[in-house]
This record gives C-alpha cells, structure tokens and sequence, in this order.
C-alpha cells in the first residue's frame, strides 16, 4: 500500500473515532444497526464518553443559570439598597419634620417673637462650642440675639452673615446668662467651661439650693426674658475660701442632637407666620 493511500487510510480512521467521540450517542445509534463484535466492544467506551458529555452538559447548563440568578440577585441588591436610600431619606425627613412641628407649635404659644432655624453645620472643640443656622442678617437675625428651643435656652448668636449665622452654646466658656434658682429665687451668672460643663457662679454661701432644683432664666438682660429653663442643679460645691456656692447644671436641651432652634428676634409677642418648609429652605 502507497504512502498516500496509508495517510488517506489514517486520515478517515481518525474522523471515524472523531465522530464516536464527539457524538457519542448517534455512535451508540449507529453501532447498534451495525452490530456485531466490534460494535459492541466499541460501545463501552462509546457509554462511558456519552456520560461524560451528558453530565458536562448538565454542568455547564447549571452553570448558565446560576450566572443568570446571580446577576438577578446582584440587581435585586441593588434595588434594596436603593429602596433601603429612600426610606432612610424618607425617616430622616419625618424626624425633621417632627421636631419643626414641636418648634412651631411653641411658637405659636410663646410670649415673644421668634423666628426658626435649622441647623447646618455645628463646631465642638477645645476652642469653642457652636452651631451654624441658616438664618442670616436678611432674615432680621443680629449678635447677642438669644437662641432657643420648645425645651430651653441653647446659646447665643455671635457673628451673623448675610444667610447664615454661628450660635455659641450656652457650653461654650465664651457664653454667660443671668439664671435664677426656680425653688429659692437665688440668681446667678451661668457660664460654660473648656469641658463643656455647665456652671451657675455667685450663688450666695447660704442659698438652700440642692441637686435637682430647677434653673431658669432670671430675665435681667437684653437676650432672654424671664421664665425660660436652662436646666437642674446636678450638684453643688463650695470650698472654705471660696464666699460664693458654685453649681454644675445638666442642660435640658440635648445640644448634639438639635435639628432646629428658635431665634429670640423680639420680647413682644406677634403670631408667626412660619411654616416648616420656610424654616428648613435656606435664604433667598
């Protein structure tokens, strides 16, 4: 046999055992018209590679579809995540929304003219205490002017810009109110320190005041009027030397978890005309 003829010869034997493994079933198929000795010795590894193909197939299909569930579960995540942003947006806006309702209900009722803020942006170091309100001197706002909530006195405005405004809290050292003792009448200079703890200075040697009293303010300067709280006595403290009582007041108003204060604009009453929208939006 030639050359050619044995390499003609190789070349079909080899696409014949291509065709049985690559179609193993149609071999299968085919082998059992054909029949004989040969066919059925060539069926075992003919069962064997169908197997393999099957359970390949089987494999890669199980592989598709867990690519597609997991490329739905990714967009399902991102729609949770997503849903999950609006409702956190949503929750934040009702709280908002709550604690301008609670300051406008007061200001309704309070016996002087106040104008509300929100607060945008707050400032708590070693060097001072304060708050920045989006409400400025085109809004009527001026320095010294008292600042309030529907709970008690929060601080003072110091420096006013034309939309804006920083408040020194009343923890601020920079600060200092008259306040009064509610129970014994007793008056005093609150102040705050560096550590942001409240004091109540001057309070005369024989005062009765004891822990838990209630502070207010005394209505003897031009920021607060007369009635406001300020908080409750936590303890008192007076050395030998010392001629005065000092106290350490805890503050009614939680000063890190303010949204919005009141700014005293006026002692004599008027009816607001204010709307939780114009105290949240920022200056024109």
């Amino acid at each position: 046999m030639s050359a050619g003829a044995r390499r003609i010869l190789g070349i079909i034997f080899i696409l014949f055992l291509a065709l049985l493994l690559f179609l193993p079933r149609q071999s299968q198929e085919w082998l059992s018209h054909v029949g004989g000795p040969i066919a059925r010795i060539l069926e075992i590894p003919l069962h064997f590679v169908a197997s393999m193909q099957d359970s390949i197939s089987e494999i890669w299909t199980h592989y598709i579809a867990l690519q597609n569930v997991w490329e739905e579960n990714r967009h399902l995540r991102q729609e949770i995540q997503r849903l999950q942003g609006e409702q956190n947006l949503l929750r934040e806006k009702t709280i908002i929304g709550t604690q301008f309702q609670q300051l406008l209900a007061y200001q309704e009722t309070a016996p002087m003219t106040t104008l509300p803020a929100r607060i945008i942006g707050r400032n708590v170091s070693n060097w001072y205490r304060a708050i920045i309100i989006n409400k400025g001197d085109r809004d009527g706002i001026h320095p010294e002017m008292g600042v309030i909530t529907e709970a008690g006195v929060v601080g003072r405005v110091v420096r006013v810009n034309p939309t804006t405004a920083i408040v020194l809290l009343l923890s601020d050292p920079n600060v200092a109110i008259t306040g009064m003792v509610q129970n014994s009448r007793d008056e005093g200079i609150i102040q705050g320190t560096p550590q942001g703890i409240i004091h109540m200075k001057y309070l005369p040697p024989l005062s009765p005041v004891q822990p838990g009293d209630p502070v207010v303010t005394s209505g003897l300067t031009g920021d607060f009027p007369r009635g406001l709280q300020i908080g409750r006595i936590q303890q008192i403290t007076k050395a030998d030397t010392d001629l005065f009582q000092l106290g350490e007041i805890s503050p009614i108003v939680d000063f890190s978890k303010l949204e919005g204060v009141l700014v005293i604009t006026s002692f004599q009453t008027s009816r607001p005309e204010s709307s939780p929208e114009s105290a949240i939006a920022p200056s024109p």
